[in-house]
């Protein structure tokens, strides 16, 4: 599965070098305090990259916290566990 996912993510890269490369047009492009000239590929390229990061960065700050979270619950119950195989032993010990 993890293939088809890396292959379709390559088809996509792919599609957008070839498009980007048809997109030759010099666009205008306001920032916040200034204004620059840019190729329209370069700068869809770099939208398309920096969007590309972030949700790799919001994803995998998601998946880190829950697999730190179910390695700590993981700890307690194994804590819990082995504090009730004690109080069981200790209950048959007095019978």
């Amino acid at each position: 599965m993890k293939i088809v996912g890396i292959i379709i993510l390559i088809a996509c890269f792919l599609l957008t070098l070839a498009l980007g490369a048809q997109n030759q047009v010099m666009v205008d492009f306001d920032f916040l305090i200034a204004k620059g000239q840019f190729q329209l590929s370069t700068l869809l390229g770099a939208t398309f990259g920096i969007g590309f990061a972030i949700g790799w960065l919001i994803c995998g700050s998601m998946y880190l916290k829950a697999r730190f979270t179910k390695n700590r619950l993981t700890k307690k119950v194994a804590k819990q566990e082995k504090e009730l195989e004690q109080l069981r032993s200790v209950e048959t010990a007095k019978e």
